[in-house]
């Protein structure tokens, strides 16, 4: 099932959020820095970004509880909805909740009124871009530099018409 997060959903975005990073990136940014992410201090971060409602939190969850979840919302380019984030528990990658979820952002974008969307990935991050692609999502020109601890990477912008054809 897919719905729009609550206050109480905290905790369990954060400890997807972390297990989620500390798989994904494994190998891609710096192990250190993903061994300090702490599931305490990405609960206090959800909470925060919760009571905010900045961005629209979709969460996915079966039986067990929260397993995944999509941000998604305007972006500071104007004209654009932006996917800020997608992330599963590891142990439900590739089982198609993923592909729901972000569907589910795509249309929340669309009722919003966007027309297109962007959302940025890890350039390294191979498994991500490939899931996007998939998905329709176009690779587009723009790269941007982004701190993971004190480490830089580097970040590339897909995009997608949310208008059908």
């Amino acid at each position: 099932m897919i719905r729009d997060a609550s206050l109480d959903d905290a905790a369990a975005l954060a400890e997807v959020h972390v297990t989620s990073w500390q798989e994904a990136y494994r190998g891609l940014i710096d192990q250190a820095f993903l061994d300090s992410l702490d599931v305490a201090d990405r609960t206090e971060a959800w909470d925060r970004i919760l009571r905010q409602h900045r961005a629209r939190v979709l969460v996915a969850e079966d039986d067990r509880g929260v397993v995944g979840f999509c941000t998604v919302g305007q972006s500071s380019d104007d004209g654009w909805g932006e996917v800020f984030s997608i992330y599963l528990s590891p142990d439900h990658w590739g089982l198609g909740v993923g592909r729901r979820l972000l569907a589910f952002g795509e249309q929340a974008l669309s009722e919003a009124g966007e027309k297109r969307a962007l959302l940025w990935v890890l350039d390294t991050n191979r498994r991500a871009r490939g899931f996007y692609e998939r998905q329709g999502w176009m690779l587009a020109r723009p790269i941007r530099i982004e701190k993971f601890g004190e480490f830089d990477v580097t970040e590339v912008r897909y995009e997608k018409s949310l208008t059908l054809p």
